[in-house]
């Protein structure tokens, strides 16, 4: 499809992503690895590349100098986007106080001139915290076909689930009614009532209503899409809900989840939608040729396998294996195991060193780490918390360098952003 309108597109990629500490400590959660090659944010401008968006602004803020690296080195080369697409980097424009974009509308207000600038009929404001597939054309038909000043892309999820999100009311032709905030009763939607239908934080525009409305919205002090600006339009304007799950992308196998979207904001959640990508049946595959998700470019050799058991996992570029035990786990690139190491149910980032006998259970071990040999992490939670952070699900998180690299290592020289 080729759009009749100008859109332009800006992705909110500022988040701190707290929930994610350690992982968080010294990048912003757009920026958190995923998977072997990929990180967070590539999911939304792969979606936004494979929908024919060409104009797109990533707004960052929270420790975002690795954001800004990968997006230099991943996005703007490699064939990613044809030769009118760009994406690019934009910081606060006016930095007051610890937290420089207040919200959303916020920041999308300190950017008015690049709307100027484009002059587009149509806006979208995406989020860059997500795991999922989404051809954005099909919401923007959506838009055009119910004459929407805005659009808000939904999922439906159960009951019991929505008290976590932000849950929108609609009536049955979806257009949108009221907002609530994590409500302790959401409201079941039209036709399904053991669902409600979320916000997935993912908006489209009429670029003149948008520009009205942030205007309204910075004399009233308001600073954010979903708390402030969207449920005082609902007065006034014509606001449409899009069910995601109607969302069709090509190349979707049969035994994936058709409709897969995870808010990785989390310890547990990453850790199990990147568990979400392995074997040859995942519910999200990421190797997917009419749909791809543009991954960062390697830096090191193949992965080698001296010998060892591997079950369901994945190996990044420039890995070695040497007479180890993998099962349901994922490395990413220059990770050694050594002899007899052992790794369930594990997520390794790059450079890292796992020692001659070591066991890990259910472990994130963050960039830079060379565990012992011998080391034993995640069979015992108890003496773990003393040294590390535990999710709620069990999840173990090595810091970054916790660790030290041992400076004999080869692997130690590659110069990889955070």
């Amino acid at each position: 499809m080729t759009f009749s309108k100008n859109v332009l597109a800006f992705v909110m990629a500022g988040g701190a992503g707290t929930r994610l500490h350690p992982l968080t400590a010294g990048r912003s959660k757009p920026s958190v690895p995923f998977n072997g090659k990929h990180r967070i944010v590539d999911f939304v401008l792969s979606n936004l590349a494979n929908s024919g968006i060409d104009s797109v602004y990533l707004l960052v803020q929270y420790k975002s100098q690795s954001l800004i690296e990968h997006v230099r080195d991943t996005w703007p080369g490699g064939g990613a986007f044809r030769r009118r697409q760009f994406v690019t980097v934009v910081p606060p424009q006016m930095q007051h106080g610890p937290d420089w974009f207040q919200g959303t509308a916020d920041a999308v207000w300190q950017n008015l001139h690049l709307m100027d600038e484009h002059a587009p009929d149509l806006v979208v404001v995406f989020g860059a915290d997500h795991i999922y597939r989404m051809d954005v054309r099909q919401m923007i038909d959506h838009h055009l076909a119910t004459r929407a000043d805005a659009t808000v892309a939904t999922l439906p999820v159960p009951l019991q689930d929505a008290r976590g999100f932000g849950v929108v009311q609609v009536d049955r032709e979806h257009r949108i009614s009221g907002f609530l905030e994590k409500p302790a009763n959401p409201p079941a939607m039209p036709g399904r009532p053991a669902h409600a239908l979320a916000s997935m934080g993912n908006y489209v525009f009429s670029a003149d209503v948008l520009r009205r409305a942030l205007h309204e919205a910075r004399e009233r002090g308001e600073s954010d899409f979903g708390k402030d600006i969207l449920p005082r339009m609902v007065q006034s304007h014509r606001l449409v809900a899009y069910d995601f799950a109607t969302n069709v992308v090509p190349g979707i196998e049969h035994f994936e989840d058709p409709a897969y979207w995870r808010d990785v904001g989390t310890i547990d959640a990453y850790f199990e939608a990147n568990l979400d990508t392995l074997g040859a049946t995942p519910r999200f595959r990421l190797g997917n040729p009419h749909w791809p998700i543009v991954a960062s470019p390697d830096h090191a050799d193949s992965a080698q396998v001296e010998s060892g058991d591997i079950t369901r996992s994945v190996l990044g570029a420039g890995c070695v294996i040497d007479s180890a035990r993998l099962t349901h786990s994922i490395l990413r690139r220059s990770v050694h195991v050594e002899e007899y190491a052992s790794l369930d149910h594990c997520i390794v980032m790059d450079r890292c060193t796992i020692g001659h006998g070591a066991r890990l259970r259910r472990v994130i071990v963050d960039q830079d780490n060379a565990v012992p040999p011998n080391e034993c992490i995640g069979h015992d939670l108890e003496r773990d918390r003393a040294r590390f952070t535990v999710s709620e699900g069990g999840i173990v998180v090595v810091p970054r360098g916790y660790f030290p690299v041992r400076a004999q290592e080869p692997a130690r020289t590659l110069q990889i952003a955070a």
